[in-house]
């Protein structure tokens, strides 16, 4: 490159031997910034080697507050497709039941059985589940440097991680075992993910409380708050709902089904809502992902 810039340098003197002073200086000066841009391309192309060697691994940095918004985001907005496919296209199916009684809304495990609904539903949980596998060691972390050696912090800590975990495998079990196909599957992973984060809330809102004595930080002291509030929410309306339930299979009275229906909408709205204030408590968090140098070359 600096060997052919030079052969063009002296061909412009030779060449333009014979023109005004003003006239070569320009000509001179652009040789002279062509000079400088070869030498900026090959350092340039020295970077690029190194980053096709894989000697300078890529990184990919994703706010913390953003992988916790999609991953909350990703069920809700699955749930509500197929509750509006199932209202609008499948209403009959989904809102029937051995009562034969006239009901107004499809249950959650309704529009999740049928078809396209089922395929939509379970693209958004699978999706999200792994982001949520994250959060859970994230917190579990969290405490852990938190309470290293404190009772019964420290123990709750490894309780909480472990309900977690079973909340998502519940919701990952009554998502991808229909209650058209087995009934009793379907049922027992509903009533795990059920039990599962009433008590991971539980106990998270009881960590909490120990951060926020200790914190002066105002961020701790929302989110305690707000974890508070969204369990009792989530507690009302699991009663009520467990109340409507029963009420139609006891006495087959019309509408009892829709309000079961609405209660368990809420059931799961107000558990995302919990789920969302780790926006709050991881806000100046990020994700990384980290290309590992030993990577074959292609």
């Amino acid at each position: 490159m600096h060997a052919l810039l030079k052969s063009c340098t002296s061909c412009i003197s030779l060449n333009f031997a014979g023109m005004n002073v003003p006239r070569l200086k320009m000509l001179f000066s652009l040789a002279q910034v062509l000079k400088q841009t070869a030498s900026v391309l090959q350092s340039k192309m020295l970077q690029g080697s190194n980053i096709f060697g894989h000697e300078r691994p890529l990184v990919v940095r994703v706010s913390f507050s953003a992988c916790v918004l999609g991953t909350v985001c990703l069920p809700l907005l699955g749930l509500i497709i197929c509750v509006f496919i199932s209202s609008v296209f499948h209403f009959e199916d989904a809102t029937g039941t051995h009562c034969q009684v006239p009901n107004y809304l499809p249950s959650i495990s309704a529009s999740i059985s049928l078809s396209p609904e089922c395929y939509i539903w379970r693209f958004c949980i699978g999706l999200h589940s792994a982001p949520r596998f994250l959060v859970a060691f994230t917190y579990f972390k969290l405490y852990k440097s938190r309470f290293a050696s404190k009772f019964p912090e420290s123990p709750l800590s490894c309780l909480n991680l472990g309900f977690s975990i079973s909340e998502n495998l519940g919701l990952l079990l009554l998502t991808y075992v229909s209650s058209s196909e087995t009934y009793f599957v379907h049922k027992e992973g509903f009533v795990l993910f059920i039990i599962s984060s009433l008590i991971h809330m539980l106990i998270t809102c009881r960590l909490w409380k120990a951060i926020k004595k200790y914190s002066l930080s105002p961020e701790d002291a929302k989110s305690h708050n707000w974890k508070v509030r969204f369990l009792l929410l989530n507690v009302c309306f699991c009663a009520f709902a467990g109340f409507f339930y029963w009420k139609h299979n006891m006495y087959c009275e019309s509408g009892s089904y829709t309000f079961f229906a609405l209660f368990e909408y809420l059931v799961v709205f107000s558990n995302m809502a919990f789920h969302l204030t780790a926006m709050w408590d991881f806000k100046s968090r990020e994700v990384m992902v980290i290309s590992s140098s030993e990577d074959k070359d292609f």
